[in-house]
């Protein structure tokens, strides 16, 4: 894996997209996941922007993209609790059960050959199409290089 390719690549996307007013997403957060390797080993942060995720939370959140259960299950992601509203073969969308927000918060999922990628944004149909583009984005740079 080509790890300084991937920092340079998320640095320039996040400082972007992500956290100020006015971007498209709130937070994000990359996860190194090997998918067909054993269950034992588990998935690190390899960068994040606008939140602190824990660890074990994301070994969970991992656990609950390996179930493959994602319209029967709601997943956490710090105090927040998601569920699943559409999703395709390496992507899903999922809105928040528990916000305070007038309109709402959302989760974009998309899963790499080697990266899980969590981003959240605030908003409804029109924040997620926006925030939808931005991810698309960074997948794409990172396919680019079969990461």
């Amino acid at each position: 894996m080509d790890s300084a390719f991937v920092s340079k690549t998320w640095d320039k996307w996040a400082s972007n997209y992500v956290g100020s007013s006015g971007q498209p997403l709130k937070a994000a957060v990359l996860i190194n996941h090997d998918p067909i390797g054993p269950s034992r080993l588990l998935s690190t942060i390899a960068e994040q922007e606008g939140i602190k995720a824990d660890p074990t939370e994301l070994n969970q959140f991992v656990s609950f993209i390996k179930q493959n259960k994602l319209e029967t299950q709601s997943f956490f992601i710090g105090p927040n609790e998601y569920v699943v509203t559409s999703s395709r073969e390496s992507w899903f969308c999922a809105r928040c059960m528990n916000t305070s927000k007038p309109a709402g918060e959302g989760a974009i999922v998309m899963l790499t050959a080697t990266f899980i990628l969590v981003t959240l944004y605030d908003g409804s149909i029109g924040a997620a199409s926006r925030a939808m583009v931005v991810v698309d984005q960074f997948v794409w740079q990172l396919s680019r290089r079969k990461l």
